[in-house]
């Protein structure tokens, strides 16, 4: 179980005031989860996910990782951003090797691990490619597959498909929703899209404008029925899937004020 308990972050800004970026989210990730975070812009969904991956240290309130806490990065927590951060001169497979590299795995089974990953991602025989050889969505995958190389507890997804086009944005959810449902790996995904929040979690949240909060949480099954059904069109079309649109969208664009959190029905 990652745990997130009243987490808040506080950053300097230039001018010498104190930005109250993160405003005491809770969260809990559990095994076989795919927890979307959904906001606008300044929400604090990315300031949650760093906390997370341990890139930025937490003002107050706790994170920890199946009880200990988190501090700093580490393996255990495998990130993949919204631009690809592949390096240009190594291959596919190399770039999807690194973390091996850094660990001290030989070069042997290195190279089996990135095979085997890239045949999960669908990019069979792009091992010896070269970044600049792949589109925007392959290079999606090459990121996620050196995130999963590791073998971490959790994958942590920064917007990881918010510049594709939405042909290329649909197929990359698919392709999350199969290797989810093959790894079982538990994922903390943001974006700010409320179709692709509601498609792909297991649990919703859905965050304030700064200071960030969780104002409203749902339960949802649409991923697992399509993990499970493979019919894309009848869930969008099904009138549960219309209904939680607008409650959700109704949620985003209603003003909030500080104060005690405002926590949405479970669903």
């Amino acid at each position: 179980m990652l745990q997130v308990h009243n987490a808040s972050v506080f950053f300097p800004a230039r001018d010498g005031r104190v930005v109250h970026a993160l405003d005491r989210a809770s969260l809990d990730i559990g095994a076989n989860s795919i927890v979307v975070a959904l906001g606008a812009s300044g929400c604090g969904k990315s300031t949650l996910l760093n906390a997370i991956a341990g890139f930025l240290p937490l003002s107050d309130g706790s994170i920890t990782l199946d009880g200990r806490p988190v501090e700093r990065p580490g393996a255990d927590r495998g990130v993949v951003f919204q631009k690809d951060t592949l390096l240009p001169w190594k291959s596919v497979a190399e770039n999807v090797a690194l973390g091996l590299k850094f660990a001290g795995v030989p070069a042997r089974r290195r190279r089996e691990r990135a095979e085997e990953l890239l045949g999960l991602v669908g990019l069979d025989g792009f091992a010896d490619s070269t970044p600049h050889e792949l589109s925007g969505g392959m290079r999606q995958r090459v990121g996620i597959a050196r995130a999963l190389a590791t073998d971490p507890k959790i994958l942590l997804m920064d917007e990881p498909f918010g510049a594709l086009d939405s042909l290329t944005r649909e197929q990359m959810q698919e392709l999350l929703i199969d290797v989810w449902a093959r790894t079982g790996k538990r994922i903390f995904f943001i974006t700010h899209s409320i179709e692709e929040a509601l498609f792909l979690g297991t649990t919703v949240v859905v965050m304030s404008p700064r200071p960030g909060r969780i104002v409203a949480r749902f339960e949802l099954d649409f991923v697992r029925q399509f993990a499970a059904e493979r019919d894309v069109r009848a869930i969008l079309s099904s009138p549960r899937f219309a209904e939680l649109y607008d409650e959700i969208r109704d949620i985003v664009h209603r003003p909030h004020h500080a104060g005690p959190h405002n926590e949405g029905r479970l669903q």
